[in-house]
C-alpha cells in the first residue's frame, strides 16, 4: 500500500517515520507522535536527546530496552516495532497508546476505587509475570510507566532499565547506585541485593497503595531518605485511611509491601488470582447495632440544650413535686389513747396484702384504722413528729464528711509533729522509711525486695535493677560511642545522655538500626522509660532472655509492640515483655538533626534518662 507524500516541512527519520508533534519528554529522551509511512499507522517514537547521543552507556540502555521489549508479546505490554539510529541518536518505535499514564490520572483524581485498583493491579501483574517468565526484571514499575486507555486497557511500558535474570551482560550501573525511581524502589534495590520478580511486585504494591490512599506510604526530604524509609518501618495500615476497602485487597497489598521477599506473593500469576478474588469481595460488613441518641444536644458555644422529650419530663416532675396530694377518701377512726406503732411497723408506710395497699398502725386499744383505697393518706394528730427518713441521696449530711476531715487533720498534725521532733532532736539521723509497693499486685518484703510474693510464690518481676547499659551497632563496625552509654542511666540530669555518631541520612544510611542494650541483674518483666532528646525519631523495642546479648538484630525475635515515632522530643515507655528477660534493646530507626553535627552529617540520635517503670 502506497502512502501519501509527507508535507515539505515535516521531519522524516529512517526514511519511514514522519514526526508530527512531541507528546512528552523525560531526562533521557523525547517521545513523538509519528506516522509510519510504510504501513500508514500512528506510532510513538522514543528518540534520545541530542545532549546524550554521545553517552555510550545511555545508548546501550536504549538498545537493551528495544531487545527486552521486542522479545515480549503480551496484551498488557507496550509493543516495540523497530529500533534504529538517526543522526547519531538512538530511537525506538513503539505501539501508540491513545490514553493517559496512571500518573496523570492520579494527579487529577487522587484516589481510585477498589474495583479500578484491582483491575490495574491484575493487568500489570499479568504483564510482569510474562516478563519474569521471559527472564526480565522491569526495575522501574511506577505510575508514569503504566498507560491507561479510554476503553479500559492497561499497559506496562518503559523497559529501559530492565535487567535479565540470567543475563551475563553487565548492569551498566556503578556500585552503590540505586536504579529506578526512589518512591517506588523495593528494599532489595535500596540495599543493592540480587533481584528477582518479587522486587517488581513490591513496586506494584506501592503503586496500588497510592491508588487507594492517595499518597505513597514512604516519602522523605530527599530521594535517598525516601528510598531508605522502607527499610525502617512498615506502611500505615490502609484500613486506617479507608475503612471500607475490601479486606482481601488490603491484606494482599500489605503482603506485597513486606520487607522480606519471602512473605510476598511468589509470582505475578498468584497475584492475579488474589486480586480477582479481592475485586469480588466488596466492602467489609458494617456493625448493624443501631446508634443511640444523646439526651442532650449542642446549642451554641459551650452550652447544652436538653432534648424536647427530656424537657417535658422534667416539667412533669416539677409539677408533681409542687402539687399537693389529694385528700383521703376514706375515714379513719381516731385512736383514743394517742398514736403508737406496733413492733416492726413503720408509721406512714404502706403495706401490701394482695393488691390492696393498707396503712398499718396500732393503738393501745383494740380500735384500728380501716383499710383505705390506694393513694389515701393518714394525717396524724397535731404535734406528732412522724417524719420518715428522707430518701438516700436527697439529704445533705455533714457528719461523715466532717469526721473524715477531722481524722485527716489529726493525722497531718501527728506527721508534722514527728517531723519536727526528728529535725529538732534527731541529730541528723535518717528516719526509718517503709518500702513502697511498686504496684498493687507485687508485695514488698521487709528488706525492699520485690522478687517474691508474701506467700513465697514468685511474681513476674524477678530481677531488681539495671546492671549495665551497652551501645549496640550490629550493622556497623560494632562501636557507637560505647564509653558514653552509661550516661543514659536515669540520674535526674537531662544533660547527661548517650548519642550516636553523626550520619548523613536520618535513616542511618541503610542500617537496620542502632541504639542501646539494657541488661538486668536477673530475669525481669518490666517496662523501660527512655527520654528521646532529638526529633523526629522512630524507636523500636526488643527483648531477649539469652544469657548474652544477641549478635544480630534478627536474633532478638519479634518487636515489642509497634514502632513509636514523633516529630517532637519526649519520653517513650516500652511495652512490658510477655515473659521475664535479661536484655532489652532500644533501637533507633530514624534520627533528628543535632546542632553539634556538621552540615555534611547533620543527623544524630540521643537517648537519656533510661529507667525501669514500676
Amino acid at each position: 500500500m502506497s502512502a501519501a507524500a509527507p508535507p515539505p516541512t515535516s521531519t522524516v527519520i529512517a526514511h519511514r517515520y514522519e514526526l508530527q508533534r512531541m507528546l512528552a519528554q523525560g531526562g533521557m529522551a523525547e517521545v513523538w507522535l509519528a506516522r509510519d509511512l510504510t504501513l500508514d499507522r500512528k506510532v510513538a517514537v522514543k528518540w534520545l536527546k541530542p545532549s546524550l547521543a554521545t553517552d555510550e552507556v545511555v545508548a546501550e540502555r536504549f538498545r537493551r530496552e528495544a531487545i527486552a521489549a521486542a522479545s515480549l508479546n503480551h496484551p498488557n505490554i507496550v509493543a516495540v516495532h523497530d529500533v534504529f539510529e538517526q543522526d547519531g541518536r538512538q530511537a525506538v518505535v513503539m505501539q501508540l497508546v491513545e490514553g493517559k499514564s496512571l500518573r496523570q490520572v492520579l494527579d487529577t483524581q487522587k484516589r481510585l476505587s477498589p474495583e479500578l485498583t484491582c483491575h490495574i493491579g491484575t493487568c500489570v501483574a499479568a504483564a510482569l509475570d510474562h516478563a519474569h517468565a521471559a527472564g526480565f526484571v522491569h526495575r522501574d514499575v511506577k505510575p508514569g510507566n503504566i498507560m491507561m486507555t479510554s476503553d479500559g486497557r492497561v499497559l506496562l511500558t518503559d523497559f529501559g532499565i530492565a535487567k535479565g535474570l540470567q543475563s551475563a551482560e553487565t548492569d551498566l550501573t556503578s556500585e552503590n547506585i540505586m536504579m529506578g525511581t526512589a518512591k517506588y524502589l523495593s528494599p532489595e534495590q535500596v540495599r543493592g541485593k540480587k533481584l528477582d520478580g518479587r522486587a517488581d511486585l513490591y513496586s506494584l504494591g506501592l503503586v496500588l497503595y497510592e491508588c487507594l490512599a492517595g499518597r505513597v506510604p514512604f516519602l522523605g526530604e530527599t530521594d535517598a531518605d525516601t528510598a531508605l524509609a522502607r527499610l525502617q518501618r512498615d506502611p500505615t495500615d490502609l484500613t486506617r485511611l479507608r475503612a471500607t476497602l475490601p479486606t482481601k485487597l488490603v491484606v494482599v497489598i500489605h503482603q506485597l509491601l513486606s520487607r522480606n521477599p519471602a512473605q510476598r506473593p511468589a509470582s505475578g500469576a498468584d497475584l492475579v488470582v488474589t486480586l480477582r478474588d479481592a475485586a469480588k469481595e466488596g466492602p467489609p460488613p458494617i456493625d448493624p447495632t443501631p446508634y443511640e441518641q444523646s439526651p442532650v444536644a449542642p446549642f451554641g458555644s459551650r452550652r447544652l440544650r436538653r432534648a424536647p422529650s427530656d424537657v417535658a419530663g422534667r416539667a412533669s416532675d416539677r409539677a408533681r413535686a409542687t402539687t399537693p396530694p389529694p385528700p383521703p377518701t376514706g375515714k379513719a377512726t381516731t385512736p383514743s389513747t394517742g398514736w403508737s406503732t406496733a413492733v416492726g411497723a413503720i408509721p406512714g408506710e404502706v403495706g401490701h396484702t394482695g393488691t390492696t395497699p393498707m396503712v398499718v398502725a396500732a393503738t393501745t386499744s383494740s380500735t384500728a384504722f380501716s383499710a383505705l383505697p390506694a393513694h389515701d393518706e393518714l394525717t396524724p394528730p397535731a404535734g406528732a413528729d412522724l417524719r420518715g427518713k428522707p430518701a438516700r441521696g436527697l439529704t445533705q449530711e455533714w457528719k461523715p464528711a466532717f469526721t473524715v476531715v477531722a481524722v485527716l487533720l489529726v493525722a497531718a498534725i501527728g506527721v508534722g509533729a514527728l517531723l519536727w521532733i526528728n529535725l529538732e532532736f534527731g541529730g541528723g539521723a535518717s528516719v526509718a522509711s517503709i518500702p513502697v509497693t511498686p504496684d498493687a499486685t507485687t508485695p514488698v518484703a521487709a528488706d525492699g525486695a520485690t522478687d517474691a510474693a508474701v506467700d513465697g510464690s514468685p511474681t513476674a518481676t524477678l530481677g531488681t535493677a539495671i546492671a549495665t547499659i551497652t551501645a549496640y551497632d550490629p550493622d556497623g563496625d560494632g562501636s557507637e560511642n560505647d564509653s558514653d552509654a552509661v550516661l543514659a542511666t536515669a540520674d535526674g540530669n537531662p544533660a547527661t545522655s548517650w548519642g550516636t555518631v553523626c550520619y548523613s541520612s536520618k535513616y542511618l544510611g541503610g542500617k537496620g538500626g542502632v541504639g542501646l542494650v539494657v541488661t538486668f541483674d536477673g530475669p525481669l518483666q518490666q517496662a523501660l522509660r527512655v527520654d528521646l532528646q532529638t526529633a523526629p525519631y522512630q524507636v523500636t523495642f526488643f527483648a531477649s532472655d539469652a544469657e548474652t546479648i544477641p549478635a544480630n538484630i534478627g536474633d532478638w525475635g519479634p518487636e515489642l509492640g509497634a514502632t513509636a515515632f514523633s516529630d517532637t522530643t519526649g519520653t517513650v515507655t516500652s511495652p512490658v515483655p510477655p515473659t521475664p528477660v535479661r536484655h532489652m534493646f532500644i533501637m533507633l530507626n530514624e534520627l533528628g538533626k543535632d546542632a553539634t553535627c556538621t552540615d555534611a552529617n547533620p543527623y544524630r540520635g540521643r537517648l537519656g534518662e533510661i529507667a525501669l517503670v514500676n
